[in-house]
């Protein structure tokens, strides 16, 4: 597919591979078939490579809706994004908490695709740090940004990505990586980027149910069930023992890279840190 630079994340978000594509390049596979993303946040190395068949995944709900909206209705997206855009800049805070309150009402879900999706782009782009985090009960909690111009409404870029979507074959998905990739074969190609592990336990992260040590193991016997059926696998972690010691068997190499991270909850977790990253052949 033709370069356009416009593709790219519509969304900041923990754990973005933007500044790792090409150490992520360099690592991946040359494949025919379907490219598959089962945690794909923001989508960096999907929106990088363009494939012409695709699958994403995530179990954010409101996260997956976004790309649903943008393939399906950009246009009345952009149209709420820009009311979010002038009311931030008239009300500032006050708007901010109100929209963050939302999905406290009980008519929250009955709210369009298209609103929720708007308003989970709006919070993104004006909360602290970009922080996606969420309470126990699931409930956004992140306080706001304060950003001089935040870009709330990227016309250009949205419209983009629903051409691009329209013209490839791509299907959306919100469910359990598990199952977001039982119809890989030996053509296709497989980048996991989890919810990375850490010994730290006072953040409750993107997803109330959190992804502890369990999650991590079933996700390793995932790739290996993957690895029986010749589906060649990335996977992006970060560097703890535990992540080594899942990992030390063949097929699985390990190799050490690293990265700055700009968004955590704790300003001493942002800068460099290390990662792995880790091939099934």
């Amino acid at each position: 597919m033709a370069e356009n630079k416009l593709i790219k994340p519509y969304l900041k978000w923990a754990g973005g591979k933007r500044q790792l594509l090409p150490i992520l390049e360099t690592n991946m596979p040359n494949f025919k078939g379907r490219y598959y993303e089962p945690f794909v946040g923001a989508g960096a190395l999907l929106f990088d490579k363009k494939p012409k068949k695709a699958t994403i995944n995530d179990l954010n709900t409101q996260l997956m809706l976004t790309y649903k909206v943008i393939q399906n209705n950009v246009e009345e997206l952009i149209e709420l994004l820009q009311k979010h855009k002038d009311n931030n800049l008239k009300y500032g805070s006050k708007y901010y908490y109100e929209i963050r309150e939302m999905d406290r009402d009980s008519t929250f879900p009955t709210l369009k695709d298209e609103e929720k999706a708007a308003r989970l782009i709006y919070l993104n782009k004006t909360c602290y740090n970009g922080l996606y985090r969420v309470n126990s009960q699931g409930l956004f909690n992140t306080p706001y940004g304060r950003y001089k111009n935040p870009s709330i409404c990227e016309k250009e870029v949205l419209r983009a990505i629903s051409d691009y979507f329209s013209k490839i074959n791509i299907e959306i998905l919100n469910v359990d990586f598990e199952s977001a990739v039982e119809g890989a074969d030996k053509n296709d190609f497989v980048y996991f980027d989890p919810p990375y592990h850490t010994e730290e336990t006072n953040f409750t992260g993107y997803q109330a149910s959190g992804f502890d040590e369990e999650e991590q193991t079933r996700l390793r016997d995932c790739i290996l069930n993957l690895t029986e059926r010749k589906v060649k696998c990335l996977l992006s972690n970060s560097n703890t023992s535990f992540i080594r010691e899942l990992y030390k068997e063949k097929p699985f190499k390990i190799s050490t890279v690293n990265a700055t991270r700009m968004i955590n909850s704790d300003a001493s977790g942002r800068g460099k840190v290390e990662e792995v990253l880790v091939k099934n052949w």
